[in-house]
């Protein structure tokens, strides 16, 4: 049974009083702008990563073009390819760092300042909206929160801690 304390978002994604569906709306596709960049990020770091194992790989294909006797072969590809970098001056950390430091950063700041000066820092204000206009209330797997579940007694606290 559900009642006004469990139907519904619980309080960090209740929206608070006096914000407009305009605000709620902009900061929601804010939210979803930086969910992209948090994707963007990810393959940064995939490209990053697979760089570095190509780079490591083609360093073992040189030496192992060296062993079969093609010697000058080895050194033109390890000459030219091994250690390169992938853009001007830069290999893929220095591009990874830079675009933390200086764009996921304060995408990441100006997002968390304008949930923090119209939403009182609350997230995700218009998905918790658009679940409680989509949910079928009263339906199993169409709940408002997880169930709650009842911490162990003290002696089984103290026999689980790590």
């Amino acid at each position: 049974m559900s009642d006004a304390t469990t139907d519904g978002p619980d309080a960090a994604h209740r929206r608070p009083s006096g914000i407009s569906d305009e605000t709620v709306e902009a900061l929601g596709k804010l939210s979803e702008a930086l969910e992209v960049v948090e994707d963007a990020r990810g393959s940064l770091y995939a490209f990053h990563r697979l760089t570095g194992m190509a780079d490591l790989a083609l360093g073992e294909a040189v030496d192992l073009l060296r062993e079969a006797g093609h010697g000058a072969l080895a050194d033109r590809i390890g000459g030219e390819l091994v250690g390169r970098n992938v853009v001007e001056g830069r290999w893929t950390f220095q591009i990874v760092e830079d675009y933390d430091d200086n764009y996921y950063a304060t995408f990441k700041s100006l997002e968390r300042h304008a949930r923090d000066e119209l939403a009182e820092g609350k997230r995700h204000l218009f998905e918790a909206e658009m679940k409680e206009d989509r949910r079928t209330r009263g339906r199993r797997h169409h709940e408002a929160l997880p169930p709650r579940r009842e911490a162990p007694p003290a002696a089984d606290r103290k026999r689980h801690r790590g």
